[in-house]
């Protein structure tokens, strides 16, 4: 059976209708995989080397830059290699949590029997070096706790380890500077931002940082992955169709999927007034709902433990602590 391509840039698990049950496991095609890992640690080095320049000489973290590709400054790394070292904080971080937020899937597709292969990294030349990295489940879900439980391990694994990295980043950060530009590119914050710097706050109240509001601090490179995780676990979590959210919401009440992910869709085209890539966003469900219209993502019976529901709940306490509604403010110079 042909594989399409994933439509989206990050985490999305598919589940396909029963199949036969092969006789051997396919193999896996690691060359694949090491290929993928290796151009998409490069194009992170690319763009977290300058990222790291910036921050030590005090510039503006995000320039467009006189590159062929704005953000994505492949010609100043390349004329001295050396300075790729510089985007190892940032390429190792962001990978790190990427890595697991996909292994968290993978680990319980192995533990619930579901055949499904390592994480594909995908390369970009794009203001974070990449499009994020996915999982392909290449099995029938047999039961709805299963479904849940591998939906929700991912999201989980890469907040943890986001909030982990964010907690030892912040620390790095430091006030911007009186003259220093502005950014081409300003991010929004989630609210988990506002709760580690006020942590920081209380318990470091010397810190350089601790004194002025999140807006006039200037990230270090780390945190700036830390909160590319951060928007990767909001966008996964998004409660519709195909995304972790869609199998967490199918898991708990499979006829109100159909329904929420429809909603999803019209509050996704109407925050799109702030930040128009939430209707891009809303065209990819759209066209995820159409395509998967009549697709049965996990039996019915037996049903979810009660348990579950709980954890469904800490699903949605991560997606309202990692969602910005504004996450980019673009200003070409």
């Amino acid at each position: 059976m042909s594989e399409p391509a994933p439509p989206l840039p990050t985490s999305t698990i598919e589940y396909y209708q029963a199949l036969p049950v092969p006789e051997a496991m396919p193999h896996e095609r690691y060359w694949l995989h090491a290929l993928l890992l290796l151009a998409t640690v490069f194009t992170t080095l690319v763009v977290g080397a300058r990222m790291e320049f910036n921050f030590l000489k005090n510039l503006p973290p995000f320039a467009a830059g006189d590159e062929y590709l704005p953000f994505f400054p492949i010609g100043w790394a390349l004329a001295q290699p050396s300075r790729l070292l510089l985007g190892i904080p940032f390429s190792a971080t962001l990978l790190t949590i990427l890595l697991a937020h996909e292994m968290g899937h993978y680990l319980y597709c192995r533990y619930y029997g579901v055949r499904a292969t390592l994480p594909f990294f995908i390369p970009a030349p794009t203001l974070i070096g990449t499009l994020g990295a996915v999982i392909r489940i290449k099995a029938p879900i047999r039961s709805r706790a299963a479904l849940f439980d591998i939906g929700i391990a991912g999201p989980i694994a890469g907040f943890v380890v986001a909030v982990a990295t964010l907690a030892v980043a912040m620390n790095l950060s430091k006030p911007l500077t009186s003259g220093l530009g502005a950014s081409d590119i300003q991010l929004g914050y989630p609210e988990i931002f506002y709760l580690v710097h006020d942590v920081l706050r209380n318990l470091m109240p010397g810190h350089s940082i601790a004194a002025v509001p999140l807006s006039r601090v200037y990230l270090h490179p780390t945190a700036i992955a830390a909160w590319v995780g951060m928007f990767a676990t909001a966008l996964n979590l998004l409660p519709s169709s195909q995304l972790d959210g869609g199998h967490i919401v199918y898991a708990l009440a499979p006829r109100a999927h159909r329904v929420i992910s429809w909603l999803t869709v019209i509050a996704l085209v109407y925050l799109g007034r702030n930040y128009v890539g939430w209707r891009v966003w809303a065209g990819l469900i759209i066209v995820m709902n159409v395509l998967t219209f009549r697709q049965q993502q996990a039996p019915d019976y037996p049903r979810l433990p009660a348990n579950r529901w709980a954890l469904g709940l800490l699903a949605a306490a991560m997606l309202a602590l990692t969602f910005t509604i504004s996450p980019f403010q673009v200003s070409w110079r």
